[in-house]
């Protein structure tokens, strides 16, 4: 099993990544993806050379079942190679994935992880919090209250242990997520914002205390963002 990365912006250039990932997506023509439309636009992207009606595609998304993938799971045993496939960066950080892995390795099926790009960790690396001690929360809840309870937790995580708290919001919703930071956390407490990374002209990476993200507040709706709190 390959764990192929994918790009974070479709604007990055090629050389950006390991060539690597092209001798990997050149090994087979069996993928795991989340979207189908995506995974074309991304190998194309990686090996334009390579045949899009060779593609075997099986959907591995969250909703997806071990019992979902037999076929795929009895191709595998007779010896054939599968490529997991991201939506955006690393496979199986903040996307499905980790269900194949794990059968993999009850299955004693070689995984190789190949390297690429993670939002999180580039965000982490970009705040200037803590990069020794961290959590990824994933998604806060929709709900007001819960969204609201949530926030709060994390700032209090921060000022009891120090760990950086990492966590995301779907595109078209950051602009209320970063309302909702502003008017539920401390003035004093620290934000990163890390959105577009790796796009080579729009990327926008700054750490603010809540009292400086009131008065400068990024247009951040449908882009892709990762927030940090931090000391």
């Amino acid at each position: 099993m390959f764990l192929i990365p994918a790009y974070l912006s479709e604007e990055s250039p090629i050389d950006y990544f390991a060539p690597s990932i092209k001798e990997y997506i050149l090994k087979t023509d069996y993928f795991f993806v989340e979207n189908e439309k995506t995974a074309r636009k991304v190998i194309k992207f990686f090996a334009p050379e390579k045949k899009q009606s060779d593609l075997k595609l099986f959907l591995l998304d969250k909703y997806s079942e071990s019992n979902d993938l037999k076929e795929a799971q009895k191709l595998m045993k007779s010896g054939q190679d599968f490529g997991l496939l991201s939506e955006a960066g690393l496979p199986c950080i903040a996307d499905p994935g980790n269900l194949m892995v794990k059968w993999c390795h009850e299955n004693n099926i070689k995984v190789i992880p190949i390297n690429g790009p993670s939002s999180i960790i580039l965000a982490l690396i970009s705040s200037g919090f803590n990069g020794q001690e961290f959590t990824f929360h994933g998604y806060l809840p929709i709900d007001k209250e819960q969204k609201k309870k949530q926030i709060l937790f994390l700032e209090n995580q921060v000022q009891k242990s120090g760990y950086s708290q990492i966590f995301m919001e779907t595109p078209y919703r950051n602009n209320q997520l970063l309302e909702d930071l502003i008017k539920f956390l401390n003035p004093n407490t620290k934000l990163c914002i890390a959105a577009n990374i790796n796009h080579p002209t729009e990327e926008f990476i700054k750490t603010l205390k809540i009292s400086d993200w009131k008065n400068k507040k990024p247009e951040l709706h449908k882009i892709p963002a990762v927030f940090v709190l931090g000391k």
